[in-house]
């Protein structure tokens, strides 16, 4: 999102190894405002990424420093009227963090900003599908993939799934992969040419509905294509524009990430 000229902030926690200050580094050399806590005597969280063939990833998460975030870590600072909250799913569906997670949305909310949540992994979610029901009543925006979508609303069929979610969240996109993405908005007061329009969606729901065809790329890391994705979406959905036009910033920006190895941002300036 700051590789693209939006401000970002980071909440989180490091370490107080030689990994978290590279981190902190990374975030400064990105432009991202960094409101990371240190903890003391823990170790920064690391993923280990294994990518196939075909570029398809398989995650071993540590969270490191960030399993012992409390409420009391989360600064007044960071929730301001007109700004925008995106949490990661993981955030609630490990015990450690639930209540921070929760506290953040319910302090976003508070302050007068708008929210959005990632599921974050349909394996872990399956094992309790309920556990993110009190933070989905929270959230502005849903950005889910076929298969958390399925878990989410027992629907296989992700336009069914996206009209069942529909009910619940102002705004929700479920992402297809190579198929691209679909979403509703409830509460738009436009909508998109009836030629975007998911025929399965219902098509006398209020609001706005719209599709988007994935960008051919080659295809070399998908690791970071979802949180890319997101980064591409919220902008182009905070100020406003049509949802067919988000969903195409959002593709946009997903096929930048999948091009090339690795979760973060290329060093080609945004839009190259």
């Amino acid at each position: 999102m700051a590789h693209d000229g939006h401000e970002a902030t980071l909440l989180g926690a490091i370490g107080d190894d030689a990994f978290g200050s590279l981190v902190r580094n990374h975030l400064a050399a990105l432009q991202v405002t960094d409101l990371l806590v240190t903890m003391r005597g823990s170790t920064t969280g690391t993923c280990i990424v294994i990518v196939d063939a075909s570029g398809e990833r398989t995650m071993l998460p540590d969270p490191g420093a960030n399993a012992g975030l409390t409420t009391r870590d989360l600064p007044g600072s960071a929730f301001r009227s007109g700004d925008h909250l995106h949490l990661s799913g993981y955030t609630l569906l490990h015990a450690e963090t639930r209540a921070i997670g929760m506290d953040a949305l319910r302090r976003a909310r508070d302050a007068g900003m708008t929210t959005s949540l990632d599921p974050a992994s349909a394996a872990p979610l399956a094992k309790e599908p309920n556990i993110l029901d009190p933070a989905i009543s929270l959230i502005d925006v849903l950005i889910a993939n076929e298969a958390e979508a399925e878990v989410l609303t027992g629907f296989t069929d992700p336009y069914r799934a996206l009209a069942a979610l529909a009910d619940r969240v102002p705004t929700v996109v479920v992402k297809l992969g190579r198929h691209g993405s679909i979403a509703h908005r409830t509460s738009a007061d436009r909508t998109s040419p009836p030629g975007d329009r998911p025929d399965h969606v219902a098509p006398d729901a209020p609001g706005e509905s719209a599709s988007a065809r994935a960008i051919d790329a080659e295809v070399v890391d998908t690791t970071g294509a979802g949180d890319a994705f997101a980064a591409g979406f919220l902008p182009a959905w905070a100020a406003g524009h049509p949802l067919h036009d988000c969903l195409n910033a959002a593709a946009r920006s997903a096929a930048r990430a999948v091009a090339r190895v690795g979760a973060g941002p290329s060093a080609a300036p945004p839009g190259e």
